[in-house]
């Protein structure tokens, strides 16, 4: 039996294309399937640098966002740089794929106003050289923008390694049946051959909101960390997924009384809270928030679309429970009874809908 969710929710889904395939592929079948189009779009993602004193890389890879026949978003799928198992790091980039390279977030959004997703590699950084008065001088392969004094604003290389193939379907917020609405995107995936990856996740955004008063954010707290083993042994929480970890220490320690919202949003900056952890809390956490969801990164990597609704339901039911007044408590040490225990606090869940 398939869950039912009674929320807006959207989806993540990690997905791999075959070889000789990629996320350019489903989007076009996708397309297709509903008489609708393809635009690409750039996707922002950091990763690890190689050149001495600077920590992080970040950059724009190229995704696509398809829309319906009447012009309803229906999905974007990007890359994620997580997704490495299996994928052939010497082959070279197919015609057409490339990326850009900075160091600098403000650049890179500027890069991305500026360079056309879908356009060839030598002219990725010509606009951008325009508004700086500078020329783009190639070294190889890649394509670099300099300022005047020499350093570097971009780069612009092949994206080569198979890096084509890693492909997050990402979901616009879903309001009606979703089962449906997973299935006119995973039941195209399967067809073309596409696999859950070694590394994948299911990623769950839900309406934000309801979340931020205090006492649901500090429930919020308890329950991924006071039951964070059971959850993960419930959800079947994929073991070699990465960028997960436990929520930070003066964060949890904050909820062991009865914090304020402006207190809970001291703990989290004096922990270090990202985006990374179990849940992605930082959006409740923001005056601002780009998007204004509570994200829960534990559920394991599916195309099942039965599979990934019954754990959204089990996760949507817990939220739930953490809006009453009534604090989370804590889980038991043994871990059938805790396993057993927090099926009853989504049974209380489900009495009170």
């Amino acid at each position: 039996m398939t869950a039912r969710l009674h929320r807006r929710t959207g989806f993540e889904i990690e997905l791999m294309a075959p070889p000789g395939r990629s996320r350019r592929t489903l989007a076009q079948d996708l397309a297709a399937r509903c008489g609708g189009q393809v635009r690409p779009v750039w996707h922002h993602d950091s990763e690890p640098s190689l050149v001495p004193g600077l920590g992080r890389f970040l950059h724009l890879t190229q995704g696509f966002e398809v829309r319906g026949r009447d012009g309803d978003p229906l999905c974007t799928l990007v890359d994620d740089i997580t997704l490495i198992a299996g994928l052939d790091r010497r082959a070279a980039a197919p015609p057409g794929w490339f990326r850009i390279l900075s160091d600098d977030p403000r650049l890179l959004r500027l890069l991305e106003a500026q360079s056309d997703p879908g356009g060839d590699l030598p002219e990725a950084l010509d606009a951008a050289a325009r508004l700086w008065g500078s020329a783009v001088q190639r070294v190889g392969d890649v394509y670099r923008l300099d300022d005047a004094a020499g350093s570097t604003i971009a780069l612009a290389a092949p994206q080569g390694g198979e890096r084509e193939r890693p492909c997050e379907i990402v979901t616009p917020p879903l309001t009606g049946d979703h089962g449906a609405a997973l299935d006119r995107l995973l039941g195209p995936a399967r067809e073309l051959g596409f696999t859950v990856p070694l590394e994948a996740a299911v990623h769950l955004h839900l309406d934000g909101a309801p979340f931020r008063a205090p006492h649901a954010l500090a429930n919020v707290v308890r329950l991924f960390a006071y039951w964070r083993e059971p959850l993960r042994t419930l959800l079947r929480t994929n073991p070699a997924c990465r960028r997960l970890a436990p929520l930070p220490a003066p964060l949890v320690a904050a909820v062991g009384g009865v914090p304020s919202y402006d207190e809970l949003c001291r703990a989290a900056e004096e922990g270090g809270l990202t985006k990374f952890f179990d849940v992605n809390l930082t959006q409740l956490l923001r005056a601002d928030p780009v998007r204004d969801t509570i994200e829960i990164r534990i559920l394991p990597g599916a195309i099942d679309t039965a599979e990934i609704l019954n754990r959204a339901g089990l996760v949507e039911l817990l939220l739930e429970r953490c809006l009453g007044q009534e604090p989370v408590p804590a889980a038991p040490a043994d871990p059938d009874a805790a396993a057993e225990e927090l099926l009853g606090l989504a049974a209380v869940a489900l009495a009170e809908r």
